[in-house]
């Protein structure tokens, strides 16, 4: 079983900051990638940020240049830094990791998401 735990979102004002965090826990033995999914209300869920075990970043072209993803692997920690936010990212984010519970058994794990608000 693999857990995710979410944390930082919140309340904010446009051009604020929020930074997420989220925790993989449980019979982990590697992770393949992390990423940041979003959804607000009556919109679909959209992937925001990714990161894989070799590094390689892919952005929203709507968050390009504002949020930043980074994992820190011997923590199965993977952040979002999240500047300049608009009242457009006002959603509920999302972590998720693709992970091995053995070595060949993979799975695609979510966390149980976190508010982020952005209003004046």
């Amino acid at each position: 079983q693999v857990q995710l735990v979410e944390s930082g979102g919140g309340s904010v004002q446009p051009g604020g900051s929020l930074r997420l965090s989220c925790v993989a826990s449980g019979n982990i033995f590697s992770i393949v990638a992390m990423a940041w999914y979003r959804q607000a209300p009556g919109k679909e869920r959209e992937l925001v940020a990714s990161i894989n075990s070799g590094h390689a970043i892919t952005y929203a072209d709507s968050v390009k240049g504002r949020f930043d993803i980074s994992r820190v692997n011997a923590a199965n920690t993977v952040y979002l830094q999240m500047n300049s936010l608009k009242q457009e990212d006002t959603a509920v984010y999302y972590c998720t990791i693709r992970a091995y519970e053995a070595p060949l058994q993979w799975g695609d794990f979510w966390g149980q998401g976190t508010q982020v608000t952005v209003s004046s």
